[in-house]
Formats: structure tokens, C-alpha cells, sequence
């Protein structure tokens, strides 16, 4: 048992080591760098762009060639022509707005996206660490129960204590090794998830301690800076302006289209050439385009507003929750360090004034309360990662 102590201590020192370079910001890094769904959604969003572009141009030129017999008195009659049809102007430049829109939407898109995948990650990260320094913190536990149990090995063996406190001490080392593999399984989980997000190469992240984070408790300041460069909202205004500029290309496209060409026409002894021009009535066509890009528009409007209302709702969750977070680990690390009687503990057993299951006892209320603030830090940083997801 002492051989597999040991291997375990050394083999999550050695972890804890591994790269220790790397923090949760250089993983991030790494991982956009690599991601492969990051790498699709970059070249969907270009292909998208692109996608935009392609009605802003004018439509089709058409080009005509008729051969037609006659008799021997008229002759054969040979007649071309050559034509351009234009919508009216003001539609091409809507058009051209319409488009630097969308593709203002699809890069916006894409943010929301990435920040999303990276929100993840990072809640991967803070998983992480705090796995980390639960293990870190438990190999100092693990340490002094072995020698707990060495102890109480030797005066077992020279008869100064029973078998009930002697496998007292062998079933406390027991349960904290067993403790020791399942936070190991946790973190190679943890770690491979962190790979299989950097594209398949292996990223290894060794912090044991969250960052001190600060969160203003002004939420409205807060608040006033998120919804200016929120994804969403900036979507959803870039929406409803859309459709402000889809009334205006409807009213453009309901006006006569234009067409204008040269032709030609040649009988024997006479050829004939000059322009032709034409128009197109919109009497049927786009029955109606306007009417529903104005209802289409006031749909929108009403989303954003609502839309608005959620997200500062939703917000202020978070906010709530993160600041008592804060307030909490504050106060539990302020109080626990005032609290520490595991040195004063193991002086009273190896002086005989407790006993062996009243000492594990009492540690077990220290080292609950250890592991309660490690999972406020995780819980603190994660929380303040969504937030920090809507910047």
C-alpha cells in the first residue's frame, strides 16, 4: 500500500508540473487556433459572405439571332439583337446595403458561435483546476494519513494499540487512495476533452488555483457595456435594420424595370439598325412585398424588445449569483484560515488526549470545509465566465 502512496504523490507531482507554462487564457488560444469546428464555421461564414454578394449584380444580358426564309420575291430576313434589362436604380444600391448587412450578421454569427465553443472551454479549464487542486490538496492528506498509519502500524505491532484503532487508521489510508483514483479518472477525462476541443493535439493545463477575479457589484454600469456589444442584440439590430432596408428595395423593385439594347434587321436591299427600349409595368409581381416587409419589420422590433428584456433579466441572475459567490468564498477563506486546528489535532492524538476516530473526525469537518471552498472558487469562476460570455 505505501509503494501505490507513494506512485500516486509522485505521479501527481509530476502532473502538476507538466506544462506548467500553460494557463487557462494559452489553452484558450491554442484551442481557437486548432479547434476543427471553429475551422468550419470560419469557412462557412466566408462562404456565406460571399453568398450575399451574388444578387447585386444586374441580370442577364440577352442576346437573340433569327434566320427566316422567304420567297424569291422578299428573300431571307436576318434579324439580331442585343438586350439589358435594369431594375430601378435606387434598387441596386439597397441591394448592396442589404448584402453588407447580412454579412455583418454572419460575422456576428460566427462570434456568438466561437464565444460559446470557448465558453466551454473554459468551464472545462475551471473543472480543471479545481480537479487539480483537489488532488494537490489530497496528496497532503494522503501523506499524513500514511504516516497515521505507520504509526499506528508499529504500535500495533509492539502491542500499544488494538486492531479496531489499527484498522481504523489502514481504512481512513484506504478511502483517500481510493479518492486519489477517482480524481485521477477526472482528470485524464477532463484533459482528453480538452484535446479532442484543440483539434486532437494535446494541450495539458497544470493550474491549481483559480485566478483572484474582482466583480463590480454595479450591475447597470455592467450591464450598459454588455448590451452595446452583445452578439445577439447586435444581430437582432442588425436585423430589424435589414428589413428597414428590404421595405425600401420592395418599394424600388415595385417600380418599372428598364430595358434597353441594340437591334438589327436585314432583308435583301434594306438593313435596318438602331436601340430598342422597353419597360416593365409591376402591376401583379410584388403584390403585397411591402406590406409584409413593413409587418416583417414591426415583428422585429417587438423581438428585440423582447429579446432585451430577457437578456437583462437573465443577466441579472448571474450577476446576483455571482456576487454572492464572491461574498461567500471570501468569507468562508477569511474564517477557515482563522479556523485551522489540523496541526493542534495531531499534537492532541500523538499526546494521547483524543482518540484515533475522534481525530479523523474532526479533521473530516476541516477537510469538508477545504473542499466546500474549492468548489465555491470553481463555481465563482464559472459563473463569472458566462457573464463574461455576453462581452
Amino acid at each position: 500500500m505505501k509503494k501505490i502512496i507513494i506512485a500516486l504523490i509522485s505521479l501527481t507531482a509530476f502532473q502538476i508540473n507538466l506544462s506548467a507554462q500553460n494557463n487557462v487564457d494559452s489553452v484558450l488560444a491554442q484551442i481557437e487556433r486548432n479547434n476543427t469546428t471553429l475551422a468550419a464555421l470560419q469557412k462557412r461564414a466566408d462562404a456565406d459572405k460571399i453568398g450575399n454578394k451574388t444578387e447585386n449584380y444586374l441580370q442577364n444580358p440577352e442576346i437573340e439571332f433569327n434566320y427566316l426564309w422567304g420567297n424569291e420575291a422578299t428573300g431571307n430576313r436576318t434579324d439580331f439583337s442585343a438586350k439589358q434589362t435594369f431594375d430601378f436604380p435606387t434598387a441596386y444600391r439597397y441591394k448592396n446595403q442589404i448584402s453588407n448587412i447580412k454579412n455583418e450578421q454572419v460575422e456576428l454569427e460566427y462570434q456568438k458561435q466561437r464565444k460559446e465553443l470557448l465558453l466551454n472551454a473554459r468551464l472545462i479549464c475551471y473543472d480543471l483546476i479545481y480537479t487539480n487542486a483537489l488532488k494537490l490538496e489530497l496528496t497532503n492528506r494522503l501523506s499524513h494519513a500514511q504516516s497515521i498509519a505507520d504509526a499506528y502500524k508499529s504500535k500495533f505491532d509492539i502491542g500499544e494499540t488494538n486492531i479496531l484503532e489499527y484498522n481504523k487508521a489502514q481504512l481512513n489510508l484506504l478511502n483517500l487512495s481510493k479518492t486519489m483514483e477517482s480524481l485521477t479518472i477526472e482528470q485524464e477525462a477532463l484533459q482528453a476533452e480538452l484535446t479532442r476541443l484543440n483539434g486532437g493535439v494535446p494541450v495539458n493545463l497544470a493550474e491549481n488555483e483559480f485566478q483572484v477575479i474582482v466583480l463590480s457589484t454595479d450591475f447597470e454600469q455592467w450591464y450598459v457595456q454588455a448590451e452595446q456589444i452583445n452578439p445577439l442584440l447586435n444581430w437582432l439590430k442588425k436585423e430589424v435594420e435589414l428589413t428597414q432596408k428590404q421595405i425600401s428595395l420592395n418599394k424600388a423593385l415595385s417600380m418599372p424595370k428598364f430595358q434597353a439594347g441594340y437591334m438589327s434587321e436585314s432583308l435583301i436591299g434594306q438593313d435596318f439598325k438602331g436601340v430598342t427600349v422597353g419597360l416593365s409595368i409591376p402591376m401583379w409581381e410584388n403584390k403585397n412585398t411591402v406590406k409584409y416587409a413593413k409587418a416583417n419589420a414591426l415583428a422585429l422590433e417587438n423581438t428585440t424588445a423582447d429579446n432585451k428584456i430577457q437578456l437583462y433579466s437573465h443577466l441579472k441572475m448571474l450577476h446576483t449569483k455571482a456576487i454572492s459567490l464572491q461574498q461567500s468564498a471570501n468569507d468562508y477563506k477569511l474564517k477557515l484560515a482563522s479556523f485551522n486546528n489540523s496541526e493542534l489535532l495531531r499534537k492532541a492524538l500523538d499526546k494521547g488526549e483524543i482518540s484515533l476516530i475522534n481525530y479523523m473526525l474532526e479533521l473530516s469537518i476541516y477537510y469538508e470545509s477545504v473542499n466546500n471552498l474549492l468548489e465555491l472558487d470553481r463555481d465563482l469562476n464559472k459563473a463569472i465566465a458566462e457573464l463574461n460570455q455576453y462581452l
